[in-house]
């Protein structure tokens, strides 16, 4: 909006009437204008009303918002894996493939303890691959 393009906005409180008063004025005299229908969400739920209050709503919504990600410190990120490794390895058909997959892991794993990045410690050893294995076998047959 340019400025001219509607007085009413730049419309000096008169002397001698409340700063409140002459805001419910300014409210309600847009409202006959109908100025404050069809904006978007009219009539929609407010978003996140009825949850619990989280201290980071405004962080995660401007992520989500602008698409954003944010990438876990190395130790979490092979701490997710390592939690994960049967739902990773579920899917292939081959042995080979599976020790093949774990051996990845426990290499980034035996890097992470020797050169620790940045993040929190690690706080776990290599993977018994045989025991993946056999996990995977047994996941096989059901």
């Amino acid at each position: 909006m340019s400025a001219g393009d509607n007085d009413e906005v730049t419309e000096r409180k008169p002397v001698g009437m409340s700063v409140e008063t002459w805001v419910d004025k300014q409210i309600r005299e847009a409202q006959e204008r109908g100025e404050f229908d069809n904006l978007p969400g009219a009539g929609k739920p407010i978003p996140g009303r009825g949850q619990a209050d989280d201290e980071m709503w405004w962080l995660k919504q401007y992520m989500a918002r602008e698409k954003l990600t944010m990438a876990l410190p190395t130790s979490l990120q092979i701490r997710k894996e390592a939690e994960d490794i049967q739902t990773r390895v579920a899917k292939e058909r081959r042995e080979s493939q599976v020790r093949r997959i774990v051996d990845e892991l426990n290499d980034r794993i035996r890097r992470e303890i020797r050169h620790a990045t940045a993040g929190p410690p690690l706080r776990l050893g290599p993977l018994d691959v045989d025991a993946v294995v056999e996990a995977w076998r047994e996941q096989r047959t059901r």
